[in-house]
């Protein structure tokens, strides 16, 4: 496994350790402190979960299965990849934090900061597809596929 792919999927999980505390903090709010969960707490556990850990895994599974690019792909560029990487990484973190900080108050810099975040991990995903574009193709499956063989 390569060491970009290892980044992406242990990055993942610390997402989702990220996103189950900021659940279990929600879950015992509801149940034990008897009030409704703030949306942007809910808003940064979702995220958390989601983009953090369910997307970061899927990206490093992801480049970790695809075909490798052809040697005349020009799009793929594990620089890209990386960019990518810390792209979605850092934007994700500061949109959990900026929604988190939401919850208790509320300065203009800090809505921008959390809107501009949220920009940031749009980008990063473009970026990650436009670099793998090329390697989401059939690779041995085409030979089977033309011998008969059914998916």
């Amino acid at each position: 496994m390569h060491s970009l792919v290892r980044r992406f999927i242990k990055t993942a999980i610390i997402f989702l350790a990220v996103g189950l505390a900021i659940g279990g903090y929600l879950i015992v709010g509801r149940e034990v402190g008897g009030g409704f969960p703030n949306a942007y707490v809910v808003s940064a556990h979702t995220h958390a979960i989601l983009v953090g850990f369910v997307m970061m895994m899927i990206l490093g599974v992801a480049l970790w299965l695809f075909p490798r690019p052809e040697r005349d792909d020009t799009l793929y560029d594990p620089t890209l990849v990386s960019g990518a990487y810390w792209t979605i990484t850092l934007a994700t973190a500061a949109r959990i934090a900026g929604e988190l900080a939401r919850a208790a108050w509320s300065p203009g810099w800090l809505r921008w900061t959390v809107a501009i975040a949220g920009l940031a991990q749009i980008a990063g995903f473009v970026l990650f597809f436009y670099t793998m574009w090329g390697r989401i193709r059939a690779a041995g499956s085409r030979q089977r596929e033309s011998s008969g063989e059914r998916f």
